[in-house]
């Protein structure tokens, strides 16, 4: 089959399964399967698929029509320009968090300590160390899967330095404090999960979703907990649901934090709530 032939059939398959941006995954599976970028399949369009590769690009549009997500399929996301591992043992990582890194960038560029907690693929934590200047930076997750992903995420990108602790939320720090605490907490409210879309519902992670039953759980006990690990005038940067900004500045105003700023993504949705200690 011709090139241009094999990305009309991954199209009208993807179309019929449901797929959102079926053409965009149809062209972007065939260029993993040739190996062509985007100029390369218009110049080529023409040509027949080498037939391993046609087997191979056939195969990736049965696996993205079972909703199974692009990056999966793959093996690959990219984040803040930074390349990362993606499979099912942590959330693909997502161009709303990259709101949170540049909070972090655009306020605190360089200097002091950095914990980055519920790290999943690492990719906030691999990203600060990268495009930023801190001197220390730790990861912590409660999962074991996502720690494995994310030291692998962090050698990917020659971030050699940060250290990874298995943690549920603070448990594992003691007495230890930081300049600065990020954090992309489960926040989906358990009865919202099941109607999420398959790509989510069936393979990010149940415990990197469900937030309780209101989504706010982990907010409480960061709310809680967080002041003790934070240096004095230190400051917690919280992605948040597009409908929890208000719950989530209540819960930190009563806890004690002061210049709560609400931060807006791309799509002008509340995402990140940014306090200080």
């Amino acid at each position: 089959m011709k090139i241009h032939e094999l990305l009309k059939y991954g199209r009208n398959v993807l179309r019929a399964a449901g797929v959102p941006d079926a053409e965009a995954d149809a062209w972007l599976l065939l260029s993993e399967a040739v190996g062509l970028d985007r100029a390369g399949l218009f110049l080529y369009g023409t040509e027949p698929a080498a037939p391993e590769a046609e087997e191979r690009y056939r195969e990736m549009i049965a696996d993205r029509a079972k909703r199974i997500p692009l990056q999966h399929i793959i093996g690959k996301a990219c984040f803040m320009g930074l390349t990362f591992h993606s499979d099912a043992r942590t959330l693909v990582p997502r161009p709303d968090t990259e709101t949170l890194v540049e909070a972090v960038l655009e306020e605190t560029p360089s200097g002091g300590s950095l914990l980055d907690l519920c790290t999943g693929s690492g990719c906030i934590a691999v990203s600060l160390a990268k495009l930023g200047d801190f001197d220390h930076v730790t990861a912590s997750d409660l999962s074991e899967d996502a720690l494995a992903a994310a030291r692998e995420n962090a050698a990917l990108n020659d971030c050699t330095d940060i250290r990874f602790v298995k943690s549920d939320l603070f448990d594992a720090f003691g007495e230890e404090s930081f300049d600065l605490i990020t954090v992309n907490p489960p926040y989906i409210r358990d009865a919202v999960i099941e109607t999420l879309m398959p790509e989510v519902r069936e393979h990010d992670p149940y415990m990197a979703l469900a937030g309780g039953e209101d989504g706010l759980d982990f907010y409480r006990r960061l709310a809680a907990e967080a002041g003790t690990h934070l240096n004095a005038g230190g400051r917690i940067f919280m992605e948040i649901g597009y409908d929890q900004a208000e719950d989530v500045e209540s819960l930190f105003v009563a806890a004690g934090f002061t210049e709560i700023r609400m931060i807006k993504d791309l799509g002008g949705n509340p995402r990140v709530i940014r306090c200080r200690k």
